[in-house]
């Protein structure tokens, strides 16, 4: 066994250096405890470790379990609990737009107290942060619940009390405890930290602690010293890094072949696993928030003060002008962002499950969205996923029953993880009733597949029967891919004699599973041999000099709807790769079965040969790529990725894990085996891509309206400081009081609070989306001027048609400004939102429409209500209403005439 120094995620600096330092220091004390106990474990044998545990190999009780699972706890780690609420809550107000208000109603109190607009803003910063709690709370609780959909369950020994016998139950692996004696086949995740009692040609992947991409071999020996013997002085050796660890297996890897039992040494955040978590690093749909937000904090920093300095410079009054600016400051926030997305993203979650679409992290909703390339396995998705056994051919292609025998041996007594061909093979024989086998063979052992060498082996007795004379004849039947076991044949089986494999007779049998690949069926071999020297155990050395008996051809056909669903994904702009580790021949039939161009199929050998240079232009150009092996599978993804593509897998089997990891957004199914639905961020409960396009098109409505709000808010505050600036420079007072820009920027944030429940134009949802922060400012600066435009207009209607063109006069001029803004900022909403003509072409749903009104409905009575003297409005005249209508209609029109010219010029619009 390898001894080394534990791992550590970095070169970590001492504490007391900052916040930083210190949890990377406690980080790294976490990690070394961890190592050495496991360490202790590893170097003890497997009875010793049992009797530590006060286990049994047996497993636990029913009822020690559950004290177990109260003393140590659930079964995850730290960073997978939900935080409690009071955490919530104040995560909630973290956010740099609600900082910027804080600071500014600090500042706006020390100068008055009794400012009216401190508790305008007080009351800004407790909706929006308020809101932003209650939806996360309710998106996590929902996201919760949406996991409990898809169960991760583990294999443990249990045992109904101390003298019980043991029986093998499936239990959650949350409720995995010290103790717990665990067994693990081909496909499962490890549960927890596990000292291994038994294995059995195990191959364990590690890539997740170790970053190593192959598998490694595991074992159940304890370590030897250098004398050979086994040893429990831990003082001889350096802490064993327990990845390294040859009978240790963690928490966050999984098995990809052979089986094995152990018993949980550590579990949840005591595993190596939970020593290392940090906090989750920032997504994409992260980072984009993160652009947005300081490039509208920008915009903010440089226009305010310009708002302030002119104010000062042309009224002469600087505190009064300091005050206005903190009021622009306010208009240019969009402090309600954080709650739109939260809104946004729980609706898309809870909309997504009506569909059959359970969405892990909330965060992929986007990535879902924005997915452009599509790569998928062809069986379950294009195919039905119902095996069914269509024919058993000798070498000459003729149906013969001793091939179907052989091949239920093979199926019936493997202890591993069993495909649908093998249960179609088992099917077809029970029902049949064709041959029975349990009372002339019993099991000796088993070389478990593996997908190196696609094959897997038994070796059965054929002569342990009471009364049968002769010594044991043990017979080894190997199972697999055509190719790989004619590779191991000397011989084949020709009408009952063994025949020499020649050349010729080579090229025959294997054009009679060409001839049935070509007919859209799935072929495997199956060979046999008799062993010289019969013993216990057997290893992959024993698959050798084999004598083909015949072939077993499958059928699975194509779904129905398969063609229309990748005909709906084409035209969501979605490009369908087929990436699968069937038979090239099998996989290009299926594919033009379907209606996919099929092209040239590439074959994972030629992958091999390429550099990520040549595999990025062969991605981009290929549809189908077959006999892939899982580290091909994740080269693909990454080559679409540095082709510029938002790259979503679709998998459910074990070696689909690593290309889940890697791509952008990981999709898999309920019945997937564990590490592939622990590996994604979606899972589908109906293996469809029809299910996969609804979930799509909501991913794409969810990120529409986020950028809706955004592109609205943005937008609109930016001409209304456009037109603060000009009044700034030609009206000798202030264009609207401090409190009344407050007021207004109050009424049209609560407004938008209906964003999430909108409706995305159908044109809008056919192609990808992503984040664009360049093209939100290029937004902002060409259509937020247009409402200026009409500002100005207002202005001049105001100082020449009603004569409020004096500081008599100001309250007048300032409620005629407000009402048009508000009005104004509120209808632009319907504008921005459709690149359709609005409530002609596209209506807003009925809580957006709802809230548009009551906002306009505020805007008009406020100068008229009992509030109006306090907040500096007074009554207009009956004779501005004409006007308003007349402004609005006016900016409605231009702006629906420069949002044709703008989506000429620059092919987008949201």
């Amino acid at each position: 066994m390898t001894m080394l120094t534990p791992r550590t995620p970095a070169r970590l600096a001492p504490p007391g250096r900052g916040r930083r330092e210190r949890k990377a220091a406690e980080l790294e004390s976490r990690t070394r405890r961890a190592g050495e106990q496991l360490a202790g474990f590893s170097a003890r044998p497997g009875a010793q470790v049992l009797q530590d545990l006060s286990a049994t190999p047996g497993g636990l009780t029913h009822a020690e379990a559950a004290l177990r699972l109260e003393r140590h706890g659930a079964n995850v780690v730290a960073h997978e609990r939900a935080p409690r609420w009071w955490v919530r809550l104040a995560k909630a107000f973290r956010n740099p737009f609600i900082a910027v208000l804080v600071f500014l109603a600090a500042v706006m109190w020390w100068q008055d107290p009794a400012d009216p607009g401190v508790v305008i803003l007080s009351v800004m910063v407790g909706v929006s942060g308020l809101l932003r709690f209650w939806q996360e709370f309710r998106s996590g609780r929902a996201a919760e619940a949406l996991k409990e959909l898809v169960t991760t369950t583990c294999a443990v020994q249990r045992r109904a009390g101390s003298g019980a016998g043991a029986a093998t139950v499936e239990v959650p692996m949350d409720q995995v405890v010290p103790g717990d004696v665990v067994k693990l086949a081909a496909g499962d995740l490890i549960p927890a930290d596990l000292r291994l009692i038994t294995a059995k040609d195990l191959m364990v992947g590690q890539a997740a602690l170790s970053g190593e991409s192959l598998p490694v071999a595991k074992a159940d020996a304890p370590p030897r010293s250098a004398g050979g013997t086994p040893t429990e002085d831990l003082g001889q050796f350096e802490t064993t890094d327990p990845v390294e660890a040859d009978n240790l297996v963690l928490m966050g890897t999984s098995v990809t072949s052979g089986t094995a039992t152990g018993v949980v040494v550590a579990t949840g955040a005591d595993t190596y696993f939970g020593s290392l978590v940090g906090e989750r690093p920032q997504t994409n749909f992260d980072n984009g928030v993160r652009k947005v937000s300081f490039l509208l904090i920008r915009f903010m920093l440089v226009m305010v003060p310009v708002v302030f300095a002119i104010n000062g410079l042309t009224k002469g009054d600087w505190d009064e002008a300091f005050l206005f600016g903190i009021a622009v400051a306010v208009g240019l926030t969009p402090e309600m962002l954080p709650m739109v997305v939260s809104a946004n993203l729980a609706r898309g979650a809870v909309a997504m499950s009506q569909r059959k679409v359970v969405v892990k992290r909330l965060n992929a909703i986007q990535n879902l969205g924005a997915m452009d390339v599509l790569c998928t396995d062809k069986t379950g998705t294009l195919t039905e996923d119902r095996i069914v056994l269509d024919r058993y051919l000798d070498v000459h292609g003729n149906e013969d029953d001793e091939v179907l025998e052989y091949g239920y041996l093979n199926s019936h007594f493997q202890t591993g993880l069993r495909n649908l061909m093998d249960q179609a093979v088992i099917n077809r024989v029970d029902e049949a009733e064709e041959v029975v086998v349990d009372a002339r063979f019993s099991m000796v052992d088993e070389i478990p597949f593996d997908f190196a060498r696609r094959r897997m082996s038994v070796v059965l007795d054929r002569n342990r029967i009471v009364g049968a004379p002769g010594r044991p004849e043990h017979v080894l039947i190997t199972k697999g891919a055509v190719e790989e076991v004619l590779d191991l044949c000397t011989h084949v089986r020709d009408r009952g004699r063994r025949v020499e494999l020649t050349g010729q007779l080579r090229s025959h049998v294997t054009r009679i599973a060409e001839d049935n690949n070509r007919r859209g069926l799935r072929v495997l071999a199956v060979a046999t041999c008799t062993m010289s020297s019969p013993r216990d155990t057997y290893s992959v050395a024993d698959e050798e000099q084999l004598t083909l008996v015949g072939f077993l051809a499958f059928l699975d056909p194509p779904k129905a709807d398969a063609a229309r669903a990748l005909q709906g994904l084409a035209d969501k702009g979605i490009a369908v790769k087929v990436v699968t580790g069937d038979n090239d021949l099998v996989a290009a039939r299926v594919c033009a079965d379907v209606g996919i161009d099929v092209g040239h199929v590439v074959l994972g050998a030629e992958i091999d040969a390429l550099d990520d240079a040549a595999l990025r232009a062969l991605a981009a150009r290929t549809t189908v790529f077959a006999k892939v092996n899982p580290v091909q599978k994740a080269r693909i993804v990454r080559a679409l990725q540095a082709g510029g593509h938002t790259v979503g897998f679709l998998g459910d089997g074990i070696n689909d894990a690593a290309a889940l990891r890697d791509a952008d957004v990981g999709i898999s199914v309920d019945t997937a085996v564990d590490i592939a639905k622990e590996s994604a961020d979606i899972i589908l409960l109906e293996k469809d891509l029809t299910v996969l396009e609804q979930g799509v098109i909501q991913g794409r409505n969810t990120f529409g309206n986020t950028i809706k709000y955004i592109k609205m808010t943005a937008s609109s505050n930016f001409g209304n400081v456009f037109s603060v600036l000009v009044a700034s420079a030609f009206i000798p007072f202030q264009p609207m009081l401090a409190i009344m820009l407050l007021v207004q920027n109050l009424v049209y944030d609560i407004a938008q609070l209906a964003t999430p429940w909108d409706r995305m134009d159908e044109e809008y949802l056919r192609k990808p989306r992503n984040w664009d922060a360049k093209g939100i400012g290029r937004f902002m600066v060409c259509i937020g001027p247009i409402s200026s435009v009409f500002d100005i207009a207002m202005f001049v209607i105001m100082w020449n048609v009603f004569g409020a063109d004096s500081e008599a006069d100001q309250a007048l001029f300032q409620s005629g400004w407000f009402i048009e803004g508000l009005l104004s900022q509120t209808l632009i909403v319907h504008m921005i939102r459709t690149r359709k003509i609005p409530f002609i072409q596209s209506r807003a749903s009925w809580p957006v429409m709802v809230m548009t009104v009551l906002a306009v409905l505020t805007g008009l009575y406020l100068p008229f209500s009992p509030l109006a003297a306090s907040l500096g409005f007074v009554p207009l005249p009956a004779g501005y209403f004409p006007w308003l209508i007349g402004v609005l209609l006016a900016y409605c029109t231009l702006t629906q005439l420069l949002k044709t010219l703008y989506i000429r010029r620059f092919g987008t619009w949201l």
